[in-house]
């Protein structure tokens, strides 16, 4: 590496550590190296949704491959998500956008795999380490490194941990950390489309059922591909079927997929017949931890940093966002004719930068995840109805002005009198 560079390691190669890897790869001082557990480079088989702000970022950071209409799936009606009654079918409700002019930036879902893969064109091959799973992470003087279990390491000038959910190097930072259960799990399934084609009245839109202590979501994903999910409480199971919450991505039982959802509308009734087999998510959240930042040169990104059990299907943009806005911050503290390597100070300054445009809003999500936790369940029809109704609006997540945010931040840090936050380059 040239003298002067930033080496930036990234635990995890999945959306978050690649959108991460593609957007610091944009500066022109940073090298960035890439280590992902898995022995190859693929996504589990299961759906994901972008909403327009996920998708906005995708564009800025030149992956528009992303947005083709061959891979991501727009619902032709326009609207990003329509709910029905679990028995009658009904529409009781539907989303709105409300700032989205662009048709390209209205929500998209995918098969996890072929969003990944569109990434994967945009980091060279050889920036990316298989095999190489976390068990550690520290940060020294002016260097952060990672512990692999082959008895290997990687030492860097900034350490990223993008490894999800169950982070590793949260747990090396934040050791105390707890993952609470959120009393759902979700039963998955992506198959081909000609299975369900023939269903009578199959909606053309994404489409949520609502049920008093269930839901059951649908939808067309690009590349002819169809997403089933099941969601429930495990305490409410039929009879001969036992309260077991499971482990992540293990196999499901299709059979209780579709005896939880018998009695159901046919629409419904015939997808369960026709998903061919299901995984099994159980749930799990976690509080907002009190820094992202860790020594002068170690941070978070996606479900590392914000393990909010994929609330409101979010956690997609959420992570792209992360990406962008840590480009923003090291792109703004560190000018790009600077030929000296970044300063500590710099580091600090970048990293805190892009955790006050980001922690509030994650934070506020968090807080509404854990909230909802205590929700009861309604009791009648007419409060499932009322509930439908009432849904709050969540554009403030689905359309969330990233670039806008940090603006906002770098005009509060200028307005101090901050000598190193420069006047900002949108």
């Amino acid at each position: 590496m040239e003298e002067g560079r930033l080496k930036v390691i990234i635990a995890g190669a999945g959306i978050a550590g690649l959108a991460t890897g593609i957007a610091l790869r944009q500066l022109p001082y940073i090298d960035v190296e890439l280590y992902e557990r898995s022995p190859e480079l693929k996504e589990i088989g299961a759906s994901i949704a972008l909403s327009p702000n996920g998708l906005r970022t995708l564009e800025r950071l030149g992956v528009g491959n992303a947005l083709d209409d061959e891979v991501a799936f727009r619902g032709p009606a326009g609207i990003p998500m329509i709910y029905r009654h679990w028995k009658t079918n009904e529409i009781v409700s539907v989303d709105h956008f409300e700032a989205v002019a662009d048709l390209r930036h209205h929500t998209a879902r995918f098969h996890r795999a072929h969003l990944h893969q569109a990434l994967l064109q945009h980091v060279p091959r050889e920036l990316i380490h298989l095999n190489k799973k976390v068990i550690g992470a520290r940060v020294g003087d002016n260097t952060a490194s990672l512990e692999f279990q082959d008895g290997t390491t990687a030492v860097g000038d900034l350490l990223i941990g993008a490894d999800g959910i169950n982070s590793k190097v949260r747990k090396a930072f934040v050791p105390h950390f707890q993952l609470s259960y959120t009393n759902r799990t979700a039963l998955r399934a992506t198959f081909d489309l000609s299975l369900v084609k023939h269903i009578p009245d199959l909606p053309a839109d994404s489409t949520h059922w609502w049920g008093q202590d269930r839901n059951f979501f649908a939808s067309r994903l690009g590349r002819n591909q169809f997403t089933v999910v099941g969601m429930y409480n495990p305490v409410n199971l039929p009879q001969g079927y036992e309260s077991d919450i499971g482990t992540w991505n293990d196999v499901g039982s299709v059979e209780l997929f579709r005896e939880l959802y018998r009695d159901w509308n046919p629409v419904v009734h015939a997808l369960t017949e026709a998903t061919p087999s299901v995984r099994r998510f159980p749930n799990y959240a976690g509080q907002a931890i009190a820094t992202w930042v860790f020594g002068s040169c170690a941070t978070l990104v996606g479900d590392a940093a914000h393990a909010h059990g994929g609330a409101h299907a979010t956690g997609g943009s959420l992570a792209l966002d992360d990406a962008y806005a840590l480009f923003m911050s090291l792109r703004h503290v560190i000018p790009e004719w600077q030929s000296s390597k970044p300063s500590e100070f710099q580091l600090q300054t970048a990293l805190e930068l892009y955790e006050e445009t980001r922690r509030p809003h994650t934070d506020r999500l968090l807080r509404s995840v854990h909230s909802s936790m205590k929700d009861t369940p309604p009791q009648s029809d007419e409060e499932l109805r009322r509930k439908m109704l009432n849904r709050g609006s969540t554009t403030w997540l689905s359309e969330h002005d990233v670039q806008k945010t940090f603006a906002a931040v770098v005009a509060a840090h200028t307005e101090r009198g901050d000598t190193l936050v420069r006047e900002s380059r949108l």
